[in-house]
C-alpha cells in the first residue's frame, strides 16, 4: 500500500458537521490540505468551518442515502484525492428484543450502502488524481457484535467487509484503502455510553498519522487498540464477553 500525504491534498469528508467528521476536517486543514470538502446533509452545520478556513474548506450538501446527491457531490468535487467515509448513524437495539426494523434498515443504508455508493461515485477521481486513498470509519463493533447495539454492529460488520473488498479491487489501481475502528469516542452518538472516551481531535490525528504511515486497519484509542488485539488473539472469547451485554426480554 502506498502512503498518502495530506499536505497539499484534496480531501472529501462525509458527515463533517459534528464529532469525528468535524475533527477530521479541522485536522486536514491544519496539516495543509489544499482543499477540504466538508459534506453534510445540512450545510449550515459546516458553515463555521468554512468561515474559519475560507481558503481551504468548501461546504457540500450530501445525504449519503440519496443517489442524486451523491452524483452531484462527485461532479462538484472531481479533484478529490482522499475520501473519508465518516457519515454514520447508530441505534441501540437488538435483533430479537428491543428491535426496530426501521432503525436497522437506516443503519444499513447509511453505514454500509453510504460508503459503498459514495466510493463508487468517486472512484474515477481517486484513480485519476494520484495520491489516492479512501478511509471508511467502521467501529470495533464491526469486528465483534455488541448486543446492546446489535443491528448497528451488523451494519458496521458489513462496512468492515466492504473495506476489505474495496481494498482488493482498488489497491491494484493505486488507491490505498483504510478501515478505521474507533472505540468509545466523546461524540453526540456516544453520549449515552458510560465509558472513558477519546476526544475526536485525537481520533483525527491518529487517522491521518496512520494513513500517512500506510496502516490499513486503523485504531483510534486505547480501548480499540486492546479490542483489535484481543479479536485477533481469540475472537470467540471476545464474542462471549460482549454477549454479556445482551438485551434480555422484559
Amino acid at each position: 500500500m502506498s502512503n498518502i500525504t495530506v499536505k497539499d491534498a484534496v480531501v472529501f469528508v462525509t458527515g463533517a458537521n459534528r464529532g469525528i467528521g468535524r475533527a477530521i476536517v479541522e485536522e486536514a486543514a491544519a496539516r495543509g490540505a489544499s482543499k477540504v470538502y466538508a459534506a453534510a446533509r445540512d450545510v449550515s452545520g459546516v458553515q463555521d468551518l468554512v468561515e474559519q478556513h475560507p481558503e481551504q474548506v468548501i461546504a457540500v450538501q450530501l445525504d449519503v442515502t440519496n443517489s442524486d446527491a451523491i452524483a452531484a457531490a462527485a461532479a462538484q468535487a472531481q479533484d478529490v484525492q482522499v475520501l473519508i467515509n465518516n457519515a454514520g448513524v447508530a441505534g441501540f437495539g437488538g435483533f430479537i428484543f428491543n428491535h426496530s426494523p426501521e432503525t436497522a434498515r437506516l443503519e444499513m443504508e447509511v453505514n454500509y450502502f453510504g460508503p459503498l455508493n459514495v466510493t463508487r461515485a468517486f472512484t474515477d477521481a481517486l484513480t485519476r488524481n494520484g495520491n489516492g486513498a479512501v478511509a471508511t470509519v467502521v467501529s470495533v463493533s464491526g469486528l465483534s457484535n455488541f448486543p446492546m447495539a446489535a443491528t448497528y454492529s451488523a451494519s458496521k460488520a458489513a462496512a468492515h467487509s466492504l473495506t476489505q473488498g474495496m481494498r482488493a479491487e482498488l489497491s491494484p489501481q493505486g488507491v490505498a484503502v483504510h478501515g478505521v475502528y474507533p472505540g468509545p469516542i466523546d461524540t453526540d452518538m456516544a453520549a449515552g455510553i458510560d465509558m472513558e472516551k477519546e476526544t475526536p481531535r485525537n481520533v483525527a490525528i491518529r487517522i491521518f498519522d496512520s494513513m500517512e504511515g500506510g496502516v490499513e486497519d486503523i485504531t483510534t484509542d486505547a480501548f480499540a487498540d486492546d479490542f483489535l488485539r484481543n479479536v485477533r488473539a481469540d475472537a470467540k472469547a471476545v464474542e462471549q464477553q460482549t454477549a454479556e451485554m445482551a438485551h434480555q426480554p422484559d
